[in-house]
């Protein structure tokens, strides 16, 4: 396969449909639209006419929009077929297409040749994908953020500042007869300060784009009995979960996808953690301790009769680092119960899963926790890949500050911050291998 093919896929949905799109991209695009049948029209004008065979046989009557290069979303000429969404006719129509020099296109190859065409970066090709898989409107409106290069532009503005920076220190290396020491300026500490502030707002913003893009995975614990699982009903507004008096009814993981106030999190109802010698109840136990492994957020459920020994023994499941909210349920047959007892950073609140009361505060702190911040404040979609090569960005920084107070040692400072820009150049794709471009692409659908 070459980048100078031309290429071909079904652009929309798999099944039937009123209209379905075939997508052509590359050098043969307009040959192959006359011999299609398509006339000779200005471009970017839609023209009805009929699409034929080798043989001169209709294959369908349709629009057909062409958009000539360097205009089109590739970069290069592109001619999209708009017929009617039967799977065979579309089929037909790739096939003629092949038949004229084209080739079927990989996944995420449109996409990936608008990005190496300059069209889009790769933060905004990615955020191509997302837009496209958005659940949620928050996840939509984050996405269309990124695709209009509100998360490139900073980055872009971040590799501005990081550059001067490293170019006023190795022009300080290279001039060391200079009697002044520029190393010690502190105009140089201060813009060095200036930037690891913006790049550790940025790595924020960052991790609630991913929160965003992915979903928050809220995993829901407890001793059994205390009233998980009518707790995940309750919030799902539906009978998802089998309640009983019995201990122990849950005894495999139940995932729920919820929306509240347009953001996604995934809550997942676990079989409460105690010793058992029931062997299909042990590995419920150890399901849900896999759980807990990644979650994103832990609802530590207890009741009215769950003694502190067992909270604090079901906090030691949670990862450290892991949100907690402390749920007191069934707050309805002790209405003048005590406050609950909180550790460091968790928050808690009493609810009643059966009357309903305090599932309102849970559900807004639930959709704080899946938004990150409060919906509309400008989020973008991010990535993993993001973070962690922001992440890397932050620990160069941290080590040419070091470097430059402690030592003085320029060279290693300089050093430290082209690793900083080639980290901080990976996420818009100005430095990137293709591998990496392999592994994004790839996960992109047939005709994007």
């Amino acid at each position: 396969m070459s980048a100078a093919d031309t290429i071909v896929a079904i652009a929309t949905p798999p099944g039937r449909g009123g209209i379905g799109i075939v997508r052509v991209s590359g050098h043969k695009a307009m040959a192959i639209a006359r011999a299609i049948g398509v006339p000779e029209r200005a471009p970017r004008i839609a023209t009805l006419c009929e699409l034929v065979d080798a043989d001169g046989a209709r294959i369908d009557h349709g629009l057909v929009l062409r958009f000539e290069a360097p205009h089109s979303f590739t970069g290069e000429d592109v001619l999209e077929l708009h017929a009617h969404g039967s799977p065979v006719v579309l089929a037909n129509l790739v096939a003629r297409c092949i038949g004229l020099g084209a080739r079927a296109a990989r996944a995420g190859e449109f996409s990936e040749r608008a990005y190496r065409n300059g069209k889009l970066d790769l933060t905004q090709a990615e955020a191509i994908a997302d837009l496209i898989a958005a659940g949620s409107q928050a996840q939509a409106r984050a996405a269309l953020r990124s695709l209009e290069g509100g998360f490139s532009r900073q980055i872009t503005a971040l590799l501005d500042a990081l550059i001067r920076l490293r170019m006023y220190i190795e022009a300080a290396i290279d001039f060391p007869e200079e009697e002044v020491d520029f190393l010690a300026d502190t105009r140089l500490t201060a813009e060095l300060d200036r930037l690891r502030q913006a790049i550790g707002q940025l790595l924020t913003q960052a991790r609630h784009g991913v929160r965003l893009r992915d979903g928050l995975h809220a995993v829901i614990i407890g001793p059994p009995n205390a009233g998980k699982s009518s707790l995940l009903n309750a919030l799902a507004g539906s009978e998802r979960a089998i309640v009983t008096a019995l201990p122990g009814t849950t005894r495999d993981v139940l995932r729920e996808t919820l929306q509240l106030d347009g953001v996604e999190l995934t809550l997942v109802d676990t079989a409460g953690l105690r010793v058992s010698a029931d062997s299909i109840e042990a590995e419920g136990m150890r399901r849900a301790r896999a759980e807990l492994i990644s979650a994103d957020l832990v609802l530590l459920v207890i009741d009215p009769h769950t003694p502190p020994h067992i909270l604090d023994a079901l906090r030691a499941e949670c990862a450290p680092q892991c949100a907690r909210i402390i749920i007191g349920n069934k707050c309805d047959l002790q209405p003048n119960a005590a406050p609950l007892v909180l550790h460091d950073a968790e928050q808690g609140l009493r609810v009643s899963a059966l009357s309903g009361e305090g599932l309102d505060a849970l559900r807004s702190l639930l959709r704080d926790h899946a938004a990150g911040t409060e919906p509309g404040s400008g989020s973008f979609s991010a990535r993993a890949r993001h973070v962690e090569a922001l992440a890397r960005v932050a620990a160069h920084l941290a080590a040419a500050d070091i470097a430059l107070r402690s030592t003085r040692a320029g060279e290693l400072a300089a050093d430290d911050l082209r690793h900083a820009q080639q980290a901080l150049a990976e996420i818009t794709g100005d430095f990137s291998s293709d591998d990496l471009l392999g592994e994004i692409f790839g996960k992109f659908c047939i005709g994007k």
